[in-house]
């Protein structure tokens, strides 16, 4: 081969090998620039999950709060300072990785870790039962926080998700840019790029469904509910709360795998009944919600009638056969009513009806209190509890209605407000009963109740004396323990002490008021059952009742001389009562001709205006100490 020719395919190979060797260059070159901008990429994706999760964590956190202060002792109570803890973890994380703005990511960190010990604080006066404070402090305090936090959040984190996009774009412009010898690196770098976005909205897909979903029924969960709420709130919707009677028994008996088959189905069942505009959510526990968008609010009864009947078909789950029944609430937004606002008054009609056994109520707008003046008020109960001159008992004799005996009192709580005067209990008591100041109300009216008949068996008078019991203190467990202990205290004998409570009280939870019942006649203490037959109650808890007394209540009295009806159920009632070994009493005795009606039924015992109206505990003992004799009390 001739030098001529070897110098060509020299030089050809030099140049092919340079170019090769460019080629490699370039290609490792843009292996590196590649490489560069996936790890930017990698990392500003890192940051927009940080925010994400944070964000997740403090909305789930915000649901808990609100959801507390609805229900104070539920489920959401129990987990709020572990999601709060998450929340907090979660901020933590996002200031580690944030490391371009990892001041500001740190400072809402920080913020957020600061208002810890003020939710200890929040759930503190919710579990003490101060609702005044707890809505002030959750209101004021905590939302205006929370939100603050949230839109920073979600602002910075729309910022990295700019970032994000941004670097894609350059990315993919960059890879247009490389030549042939590169394409496969290029291609490469496409791939893990496609690879990454598709894991990213993969990603931002589950976490949009963890945050929306309830994790058991694959139904809305609280938070959702809320944000769907919050976004048909300008007309006006109508949101069903729906509770599974009897789903704690199910739990309690049956185990958590069958009372989790049961919430599924229920699920299920309310989810394939509603319209494809309507919204079905888990609240929590046993409780679920439909909102309906509609302006008519006789849609929710339509609706509501529909669920209903959905129940009357038996659950079958792992071959048992279970019957339940529902308890629905309905209540319609007025102009100017917020998310919290509509939940709690449709949880309000939910347990009316649960306790009435009605299966459904509506929150009736005229029958809304002003905000304001009920927090007013329950302040001032707060303060009349504690104070011996606002608060006095008043107290109707019970009559025997053959001799005219008396045979006890009825202690009734009088309310004298500093500046209002006297205040119906019609007014006061129903704000009681939806607070934990009902206990402390009932432990001091039986404090005064028993005091005075300490007082009267020290003069020489036996008096039994008869206290109203609402279902909040009869399903307290502690209400049997704290009765014994004040019978200790003020050493009266206790049978001269009787609990008059409700049919509704008793068939709201009737295998908890048994036992309480039960406990009570341990420590002596006799039962009645007020106002009966304007409720519910079987025939089979009656027969089981550990009561001593049926109370006919007033409506069925007053017209029971002239009225074949009214007379006919009376006597049907006291033979019933006297069938059972129980006394039967009349409430509401008017006139001389109801008691002599009374009398050839065969009723035992009688109270009302005709024998005294309810006196102060002064002037009955002056009527004592003037009548007393051995005929008149009973021994």
């Amino acid at each position: 081969m001739s030098l001529s020719r070897v110098r060509p395919a020299r030089a050809l190979t030099v140049l092919f090998g340079l170019l090769l060797a460019a080629l490699a260059g370039y290609a490792v070159v843009g292996n590196w620039q590649q490489a560069s901008l996936v790890r930017s990429v990698a990392a500003a994706g890192s940051d927009t999950d940080a925010y994400q999760a944070a964000a997740f964590d403090l909305t789930t956190e915000m649901a808990m709060l609100q959801a507390t202060m609805l229900e104070a002792g539920g489920e959401e109570s129990d987990d709020l300072l572990a999601a709060n803890q998450r929340a907090d973890d979660a901020m933590a994380r996002m200031a580690m990785v944030d490391e371009e703005h990892h001041g500001d990511a740190a400072d809402l960190a920080a913020r957020h870790r600061n208002l810890r010990m003020v939710v200890i604080g929040f759930l503190a006066q919710v579990e003490r039962g101060d609702e005044a404070a707890a809505e002030v402090t959750l209101e004021e305090v905590l939302e205006p926080e929370y939100t603050a936090m949230m839109n920073e959040l979600l602002a910075e984190q729309s910022h990295h998700l700019a970032d994000y996009d941004l670097l894609q774009t350059q990315a993919l412009r960059d890879s247009r840019h490389s030549v042939i010898a590169v394409l496969v690196v290029v291609l490469a770098g496409l791939v893990v790029l496609g690879g990454l976005g598709l894991s990213r909205r993969a990603y931002r897909r589950q976490v949009t469904a963890m945050a929306g979903a309830d994790p058991l029924t694959g139904l809305r969960n609280r938070a959702a509910f809320v944000d769907h709420v919050a976004e048909a709130l300008p007309g006006e919707p109508t949101v069903l709360v729906i509770n599974v009677d009897g789903f704690r028994d199910v739990n309690e008996q049956l185990g958590h795998r069958v009372g989790d088959l049961l919430l599924v189905e229920t699920g299920r069942r309310l989810a394939s009944l509603v319209r494809g505009g309507d919204v079905v959510a888990r609240l929590g526990g046993d409780e679920f919600a439909v909102l309906l968008r509609d302006r008519e609010p006789g849609v929710g009864e339509t609706i509501a009638v529909r669920l209903t009947e959905a129940f009357d078909r038996s659950f079958v789950l792992d071959e048992i056969t279970i019957d339940l029944e529902v308890s629905i609430g309905a209540a319609t937004a007025a102009a100017g009513e917020d998310v919290i606002t509509v939940l709690r008054h449709a949880d309000a009609a939910m347990h009316e009806a649960k306790q009435n056994r009605t299966g459904f109520h509506r929150f009736q707008g005229e029958g809304r209190q002003d905000a304001a003046a009920r927090l007013s008020l329950l302040g001032d109960l707060r303060r009349a509890v504690e104070d011996p001159e606002q608060l006095t008992l008043h107290y109707q004799p019970k009559v025997a209605v053959d001799t005219g005996a008396l045979v006890g009192v009825e202690a009734l709580a009088r309310w004298h407000h500093p500046a209002r005067g006297s205040v119906s209990p019609a007014e006061f008591i129903p704000v009681l009963e939806v607070t934990n100041l009902m206990h402390r109300f009932t432990e001091r009216v039986l404090t005064m109740a028993l005091g005075q008949a300490r007082a009267w068996l020290d003069a020489g008078h036996r008096v039994p004396i008869a206290v109203n019991v609402s279902a909040r203190s009869l399903l307290d467990p502690q209400f049997p323990v704290r009765v014994a202990a004040l019978l200790a205290e003020s050493g009266v004998p206790g049978d001269l002490l009787s609990i008059e409570v409700t049919e509704y009280a008793l068939m709201s939870d009737p295998d908890t008021a048994i036992r309480a019942l039960h406990r009570l006649r341990e420590a002596g203490v006799t039962a009645s059952i007020d106002d009966y037959g304007t409720g519910y109650s079987s025939m089979t808890y009656l027969k089981v009742l550990p009561i001593a007394e049926l109370k006919i209540d007033r409506s069925f009295v007053l017209d029971i001389a002239e009225n074949n009806s009214s007379r006919a159920l009376v006597a049907s009632t006291v033979e019933l009562g006297h069938r059972l070994g129980l006394t039967v009493v009349a409430e509401g005795v008017e006139d001389e001709a109801a008691v002599e009606a009374l009398r050839e039924i065969g009723c035992d015992t009688a109270q009302g205006y005709h024998f005294d109206r309810p006196l102060p505990a002064g002037e009955l003992t002056a009527r004592l100490q003037e009548t007393a004799s051995p005929s008149l009390l009973p021994h």
